[in-house]
């Protein structure tokens, strides 16, 4: 026996051939394995991912409620235009209103100045027509001789008619001023009423009530302290006093002022007593 025969090689020992190639089957397919999935690692980082998303398909359901809603929203803006045309017509129509009130008020203004202007004239023209009637009425008188209170003269005057008669022809040639009463100047009433102040008779300031403070008398029947009026009882415009003899005294207007004339001159309405 060797000397060698019992110490350990120190060799590796030989692996078989059959483990050999099963090493190597399993190396190979975890190479081909890291292999695939590197290029498929590649692959995918060469060419990006599209991801399409799906949208739900309408249902009948849901197009119907869509239909409704548009069909809702046109109603509703029908409505509005519908009330906007209402309000523009209201708005007319209560302009057109106001501007037929206002025409409506100035016809019937027209209308009022109209009657008041026709009423005027025909209270002249009556006052006019009464005028030319006593005018008339004198005129005969004059020409037949027929007595009447006309003639009376101022001599037939007595007592307080006396005393009117001569103070108001002691005015004569004083001036006219409307609202004046003396001493200095005087309208028609305040002649009247300074003259039968001056026998303690209170009348009166103005014309209209003058005409209808005593007792009224016929101008054919006059008496001297008479007071002679113009125009209607109750609304005369003019006032003087009867003097006697057909003659008056008054305070006429600006340009003439107190003066005397005969009753022709600008023949009265009617006369009241008051003496």
């Amino acid at each position: 026996m060797s000397h060698t025969a019992h110490i350990r090689s120190h060799r590796k020992p030989r692996r078989s051939a059959s483990k050999i190639a099963m090493r190597a089957g399993v190396a190979g397919g975890v190479l081909g394995t890291l292999a695939v999935a590197g290029a498929s690692g590649a692959a995918n980082a060469a060419e990006p991912v599209t991801q399409t998303l799906e949208l739900p398909t309408l249902t009948a359901d849901v197009a119907a409620q869509v239909a409704q809603s548009a069909d809702a929203t046109q109603q509703a803006a029908a409505n509005y235009q519908l009330q906007a045309e209402r309000d523009a017509a209201a708005a007319n129509a209560a302009k057109q209103a106001k501007a037929d009130l206002a025409d409506a008020k100035k016809k019937a203004e027209a209308k009022k100045k109209a009657a008041q202007e026709a009423a005027r004239k025909e209270a002249a023209a009556n006052a006019r027509a009464s005028r030319s009637s006593e005018r008339t009425t004198l005129s005969a008188s004059a020409s037949t001789g027929t007595s009447t209170s006309t003639s009376t003269s101022t001599s037939t005057a007595t007592g307080s008619a006396a005393a009117v008669v001569n103070f108001v022809k002691a005015q004569i040639g004083k001036a006219y001023v409307s609202g004046a009463t003396g001493p200095s100047a005087y309208d028609c009433s305040g002649l009247v009423q300074t003259a039968f102040k001056q026998v303690g008779i209170s009348l009166p300031r103005v014309s209209q009530d003058q005409s209808t403070a005593g007792t009224q008398v016929s101008l054919s029947n006059l008496q001297p302290g008479d007071i002679l009026y113009w125009g209607s009882a109750g609304s005369a415009y003019h006032v003087a006093v009867y003097v006697g003899g057909g003659m008056f005294v008054g305070a006429q207007n600006p340009s003439s002022g107190v003066g005397e004339h005969p009753l022709d001159y600008d023949p009265p309405t009617g006369a009241v007593r008051v003496l």
